[in-house]
């Protein structure tokens, strides 16, 4: 593979930013710009993660995941059924019982 330099001005509020993102899960930003790269060759458009917001337009954020909510007994009540011959053998699978 022959590589080829690249020049990328950016902010440098953002660029720490992303440096510090990047190497909390062990990439460099030349990696990091390299799969960003690849990702948009190989979908032939812009990767981006759904359900990313905009608060403000200058400083893009990702919204933050959303957690689960627990469950309330009884929430599935009269939403799941059972058939009455549910244990019942398949006559399909007789000949292997």
């Amino acid at each position: 593979m022959t590589t080829a330099n690249i020049n990328v001005r950016t902010d440098a509020k953002v660029k720490a930013q992303a440096q510090q993102i990047f190497e909390s899960i062990g990439l460099d930003l030349s990696t990091a710009v390299n799969l960003f790269l690849k990702q948009t060759v190989r979908a032939n458009n812009l990767p981006f993660i759904v359900g990313a917001i905009y608060l403000n337009p200058d400083e893009p954020q990702l919204s933050q995941p959303q957690t689960r909510r627990k469950p309330v007994y009884g929430c599935a009540k009269e939403k799941i059924w059972m058939a009455d011959d549910f244990d019942a053998p398949i006559d399909d699978f007789n000949e292997y019982m």
